[in-house]
C-alpha cells in the first residue's frame, strides 16, 4: 500500500541538504499530484544546494590562495556605526578539512540563519573568539582605533596564534602576523563572513540585554543604530549610560 501523502510530505519537511535526491529517487514513480508536488520541490532543493555548493567554493579562492598558511584566521567587526553600545571584532580560524555552507556578510543574513550559523561556526571552528571595547573606550580613543582594539582582543582571545589573517578592509596596526585586506571580504572570505557573524550575532546579543536595562530606546530592534525612533528617544529623554557621546552630539 502506498504511503500517505501525508506522510511523505512530512518526510520532506524533515529531510536535509544532500538528502533530497534519494527522495526524488524513492517518489519520482509516483503519480499523485501532491507527491509530484513534492518531487518538484525537492529538484529545486537539489539545485538551490548545488548552487550553495558552488558559492561556498568561490568563497574559499582566498583560503585556496593562502593554503600554505596553517592557520588562516578571518576577521571582521560588527558595531562601529550605531550610537550605542560597543564594538564588537570576530576572529575564526575555519578547519581546512571541513567546508561550512551558507556562510556570508552577517548583514545578508537573517538573525535566525545567523544564530544557526553561530552555532554551528562554534562547534566546527579550529578556534573563534571575539574582542570587546566598549561605548567608553570608543569615546576616549575614537571608533576607528577602538575597532582596532577590538581585533587584536579578538586575536589574543582565540587561544592560538594564527599563521595569516584574512581581513575584512583593513590592516591593523600593532599585530605581527601577516595580514591581507579584502574589501567587502565578509561577501568573498569563508574565514571573514564567519568571523562576520560571531561578532554580529554576540554584539545583537549584548544590546538585547541592554534593551533590558533601557527599554524606552529599543535596542532590542535597532541594536544601538539611529533608526528615527531612537533618535527621537534620545532627543526626548536624553542619553543613557551606554550611550557613546562623541556619537550623539547633534541631539543632545
Amino acid at each position: 500500500m502506498a504511503e500517505s501523502i501525508s506522510k511523505i510530505k512530512s518526510e520532506f519537511n524533515n529531510l536535509k541538504d544532500g538528502e533530497y535526491n534519494s527522495f526524488i529517487d524513492k517518489y519520482s514513480n509516483d503519480d499523485r499530484s501532491g507527491v509530484i508536488q513534492l518531487v518538484t520541490r525537492a529538484h529545486k532543493c537539489v539545485d538551490k544546494y548545488e548552487e550553495e555548493i558552488k558559492r561556498t567554493e568561490r568563497m574559499l579562492s582566498f583560503e585556496r590562495e593562502y593554503s600554505s598558511y596553517q592557520m588562516i584566521c578571518g576577521i571582521d567587526e560588527a558595531g562601529r556605526g550605531p550610537l550605542a553600545g560597543p564594538v564588537v571584532a570576530g576572529a575564526v580560524i575555519l578547519p581546512k578539512d571541513d567546508t561550512i555552507l551558507y556562510l556570508n556578510d552577517s548583514k545578508q543574513l537573517s538573525s535566525s540563519k545567523r544564530e544557526e550559523l553561530y552555532d554551528v561556526i562554534k562547534s566546527r571552528a579550529t578556534a573563534s573568539a571575539t574582542g570587546i571595547v566598549s561605548h567608553e573606550r570608543i569615546d576616549e580613543i575614537n571608533i576607528l582605533n577602538a575597532t582596532y582594539e577590538a581585533m587584536r582582543l579578538a586575536i589574543r582571545n582565540l587561544g592560538v596564534l594564527p599563521d595569516i589573517l584574512l581581513n575584512d578592509a583593513v590592516v591593523i596596526p600593532q599585530v605581527d602576523i601577516k595580514q591581507v585586506p579584502i574589501i567587502k571580504g565578509d561577501a568573498k572570505s569563508c574565514s571573514i563572513a564567519a568571523a562576520s557573524i560571531i561578532a554580529k550575532v554576540e554584539r545583537d546579543r549584548i544590546m538585547e540585554e541592554m534593551d533590558r536595562l533601557y527599554p524606552m530606546y529599543g535596542f532590542a530592534d535597532n541594536k544601538g543604530y539611529g533608526s528615527a525612533k531612537h533618535i527621537e528617544a534620545i532627543k526626548r529623554l536624553g542619553p543613557c549610560p551606554i550611550h557613546r557621546r562623541s556619537f550623539i552630539k547633534n541631539f543632545i
